[in-house]
């Protein structure tokens, strides 16, 4: 569930995120917008950082995996919307309150349906990390609603920043309809320029009639949901460890994610250029096949018997 920072064209290496606004000369560094900016950069460092967003970023992202992460976030913003739903009048909250341009429930339920089919909602669970940031937004959104600013300025600008990079990248490693299905939460139908939005939405921020030590809480809260973000982003590392393999189309399975993806010579890499599959991994995938498995087992009893033929 990546997508907490700006982006930016990488090299060979894949793609990249950084962390970078656009300079606005009418802002203070007073200002709510400059104040999480600048305290959370280093979160934004270390989340981009994780093996988990620097594995996703090279196109080594399993298709299980990024279900898994869909499924992450679903939860998260499905108990996001419900708090600022609740908060949608709430002076503390309510300028920064845009539902038709970006709340995503909607789109990652379509998501859902793509990945788990019509029954989701009795495939999917929530993990024990997203369960925490759950529970966490539940409390702020009842308890601390000023606070519920620093969660959606995380997940919503991230979204229409680095999350976008990470719309391609996914498109591209899982080879997702070009439709756009399977990734509906990147797509924000209502919003024609992401930059002047997020312009819009800074400058909301600054406006709110906020003192000191309430906007020094609100930056406290959105380096607390960065740690959200990374002990999700670490649950699924290691859970991306025990998948070794995924089938492609055909049975075939791809690159493990194991060292230098250029170092194999039948990978094709990540501009999309054809080569044929890893001879390796092709002849690992075929071994595994329950009508070679059962070749392969009569082979054995008949070099068996030979064997044991020939020395009677």
């Amino acid at each position: 569930m990546p997508s907490l920072v700006e982006s930016s064209e990488g090299g060979d290496e894949g793609e990249s995120l950084r962390y970078e606004e656009m300079e606005d000369d009418n802002v203070s560094p007073t200002d709510l917008s400059e104040l999480l900016k600048d305290g959370t950069k280093e979160s934004h460092d270390r989340a981009e950082n994780t093996q988990f967003v620097k594995d996703f970023l090279k196109g080594r992202i399993k298709k299980e995996l990024f279900k898994l992460a869909t499924v992450a976030l679903y939860f998260t913003y499905s108990a996001l919307e419900e708090e600022m739903d609740r908060n949608k009048d709430n002076p503390v909250f309510a300028p920064l309150y845009f539902p038709l341009e970006l709340h995503r429930k909607e789109a990652l339920i379509k998501d859902m349906k793509y990945f788990y089919g019509e029954d989701w909602k009795e495939k999917i669970q929530c993990s024990e990390a997203t369960q925490h940031y759950v529970d966490r937004i539940h409390h702020v959104g009842q308890h601390e609603p000023e606070l519920l600013v620093a969660h959606a300025y995380t997940r919503y600008m991230g979204d229409l920043s680095g999350g976008q990079v990470l719309k391609k990248v996914a498109q591209r490693a899982l080879k997702l309809p070009s439709t756009d299905e399977g990734i509906q939460f990147y797509v924000f139908e209502n919003i024609s320029n992401a930059q002047q939005f997020k312009q819009l939405y800074r400058a909301r921020l600054n406006a709110l009639d906020l003192d000191k030590s309430c906007k020094e809480r609100i930056v406290e809260e959105a380096n607390r949901a960065f740690r959200f973000n990374m002990q999700v982003f670490d649950e699924l590392d290691k859970i991306g460890k025990s998948l070794t393999e995924e089938a492609q189309e055909g049975g075939l399975p791809v690159h493990d994610g194991k060292g230098d993806l250029r170092k194999c010579p039948y990978y094709a890499d990540k501009l999309g250029k054809a080569a044929p599959g890893c001879p390796y991994h092709a002849a690992v995938a075929l071994a595994k096949q329950p009508l070679v498995q059962l070749i392969l087992a009569a082979c054995v009893a008949v070099a068996a018997g030979a064997a044991a033929w020939y020395l009677m």
